[in-house]
């Protein structure tokens, strides 16, 4: 995914001036508490300890590609679910739960960075940051501290996403336009619009694409 814009109010430059902040009167006062509450301060971590807390930040800025200001506050919302043990309701019967598992896997990100760079994670490099992750990866279904490989990145990215796509700053680099209860659709169809929606003034453009050859030229 491309890195956030500086303005996070202009769509991600591909929906110009679309705001879903703006509709929040078309929700009912529950969603807007709840919506308008993500745009707001986060609160202190209560889940994550410093080190762990530094760790996911830079794990998160690499699975996102976050990579300035401003950031959605991923791991302040990750650490919200852990400390309230909001899970996803299961676990991979090899893995440990998913607050214990957490814990596991960023320390040991910590102890490959050391092992690799005398660094922790969050010290090392972009590139090193990046390939350390791409090792890990790559192992797929063989054991990575204990671990199945694949396994630990289904909950990195399961989290990752989760957090990520729940905050309306990423509603406005996709063009999504929040909930639609109580307000509803009426223009149904594909290729139609509500009023307030934005066309894409990218529509042929792919993101991951331009990814893949940014990465192939670096």
């Amino acid at each position: 995914m491309s890195a956030l814009p500086l303005e996070p109010h202009d769509g991600g430059g591909r929906f110009p001036g679309f705001d879903v902040a703006a509709r929040a009167r078309h929700w009912d006062d529950a969603t807007r508490a709840v919506v308008q509450g993500r745009l707001g301060r986060q609160p202190a971590m209560r889940f994550f300890t410093q080190t762990e807390e530094a760790a996911a930040c830079a794990l998160f800025d690499q699975l996102l590609h976050q990579r300035s200001e401003p950031r959605i506050p991923v791991v302040q919302m990750v650490d919200v679910r852990l400390a309230e043990d909001q899970t996803d309701g299961w676990h991979y019967r090899t893995m440990p739960p998913d607050g214990q598992a957490w814990r596991d896997s960023l320390a040991g990100l910590d102890t490959d960075a050391r092992a690799a760079h005398d660094l922790t994670f969050v010290q090392c490099r972009w590139a090193q940051q990046h390939d350390m992750l791409q090792r890990i990866q790559d192992l797929a279904t063989d054991r990575w501290h204990g671990m199945v490989a694949a396994q630990v990145w289904s909950l990195w990215t399961r989290y990752a996403c989760t957090a990520f796509y729940s905050h309306p700053w990423a509603w406005n680099e996709i063009g999504f336009d929040g909930p639609a209860y109580p307000r509803g659709y009426k223009n149904l169809g594909v290729g139609k619009r509500e009023s307030f929606e934005v066309a894409d003034a990218h529509p042929h453009h792919d993101p991951v694409a331009s990814r893949r050859r940014t990465r192939g030229a670096s």
